[in-house]
């Protein structure tokens, strides 16, 4: 990938480590935030990165670890998977500096609700908290929310539950509403709050496709069509 052409070997290296720790680690996650979900991230990011200023290292090991365990699947706990790269970065002896790096993304990088704003930022943490988004957006987006819902058994949809735009990060960690709400209550507040044009070009398509699908949902729903 372009934007990796001038890492070290070493540098290198350590992101080939990362990535069959992650892939090992993540075998038998839920099918919406697997292995495969933190590749396509880790490409995203890596794209995304060739047109902005950033620290490629950084970027590389915050997408491989940005859901190294994600707090939904640990009962809410958002300390395992910073702890979990550490850990691991440390016993490959990264560098302090570049470990703190990646950690903050880590730590910052979840939609927490409609009204949590993120007290840190940083350009690799616009780029890879861009790439997570994208993979919520489209067909991909569409299919892992679905997944997702079956996986906690949630109902497709329910008109007596209207979306709610206004929760806590609390009230939207602990939300068991029907899946289309969540079209609502995230994906489709996502395209205007990505940092990066490159990531805003590609957003607009995927989102434009998500509009359709629920105009055609609600449509067969009626059994209009």
């Amino acid at each position: 990938m372009k934007a990796l052409i001038h890492l070290h070997k070493s540098d290198l290296d350590l992101i080939e480590k990362t990535s069959v720790f992650v892939k090992q680690t993540l075998a038998d996650s839920e099918g919406g935030h697997d292995w495969f979900h933190t590749l396509r991230v880790y490409k995203n990011a890596l794209h995304i990165a060739q047109c902005e200023k950033s620290n490629v290292m950084v970027v590389a090991l915050g997408a491989l670890l940005h859901d190294i365990a994600d707090s939904k699947f640990h009962d809410g706990d958002e300390s395992v998977g910073p702890a979990l790269a550490r850990e691991f970065l440390e016993r490959e002896g990264a560098e302090e500096e570049l470990i703190e790096a990646v950690i903050l993304i880590i730590e910052n990088i979840s939609f927490k609700g409609g009204n949590k704003v993120s007290e840190y930022t940083s350009p690799e943490l616009q780029i890879v908290q861009d790439a997570d988004r994208l993979d919520a957006l489209g067909a991909i987006g569409i299919a892992r929310t679905f997944n997702y819902g079956g996986f906690k058994n949630r109902k497709l949809y329910d008109p007596a539950i209207p979306p709610r735009l206004n929760m806590t990060p609390e009230e939207y960690k602990k939300s068991e509403a029907p899946t289309i709400n969540h079209f609502y209550e995230k994906l489709l507040l996502l395209k205007d709050r990505l940092h990066t044009q490159t990531a805003k070009d590609i957003a607009a398509k995927r989102h434009a496709f998500m509009e359709d699908f629920l105009t055609q949902f609600y449509a067969e729903w009626e059994g209009s069509l």
